[in-house]
């Protein structure tokens, strides 16, 4: 039956983008103990317990449904949550926070899509990417966000943004 999903489009964001191809599959009734690292896509409708990382893949694919959860790190160039997060997500293509997305860490984005409802515990950071004048050697610079007294955020700078990063959108 898995043979059937592969290739299968994962829906994301609130317009329905096609996110990727499906190679891997975590069923609901499954818990992965341990680092789990990936090629192409993979859905969580499980439980992981352990980081969870994309080999060298820019166009690697998670995503989280709603009953889906993730206990640890996130290193993938894309990222569709529906579910849950309990660590710093690192997504440096394109991030999809959905309406019953719950992040508990950090979040490192180069794009961000979030619906209202998504919640974020934790810093909004935005990397942007950056060639290095020596070479081919891609760095990302860090701008990071932090509350001003209004209670949105802020660019250190002091510009507010409208989001925010430690309780409802």
């Amino acid at each position: 039956m898995l043979s059937k999903q592969k290739g299968k489009p994962v829906q994301g964001g609130s317009q329905g983008g096609s996110g990727g191809a499906v190679d891997t599959l975590v069923g609901r009734q499954t818990e992965l103990l341990g680092d789990v690292n990936f090629k192409g896509g993979l859905h969580v409708d499980g439980v992981i317990k352990g980081k969870v990382s994309a080999t060298s893949d820019k166009e690697a694919v998670l995503s989280i449904s709603e009953s889906g959860s993730i206990e640890g790190d996130v290193h993938v160039a894309n990222v569709i949550i529906n579910g849950s997060v309990h660590g710093d997500v690192h997504a440096l293509g394109r991030l999809t926070l959905n309406s019953c997305a719950r992040v508990v860490g950090n979040v490192h984005y180069k794009t961000v899509e979030m619906a209202s409802g998504a919640t974020v515990n934790g810093q909004m950071v935005h990397e942007i990417e950056s060639k290095e004048q020596t070479g081919n050697v891609t760095s990302f610079a860090r701008i990071e966000s932090s509350r001003t007294e209004a209670g949105e955020l802020g660019d250190a700078d002091g510009t507010a943004k409208n989001a925010s990063a430690s309780s409802t959108v």
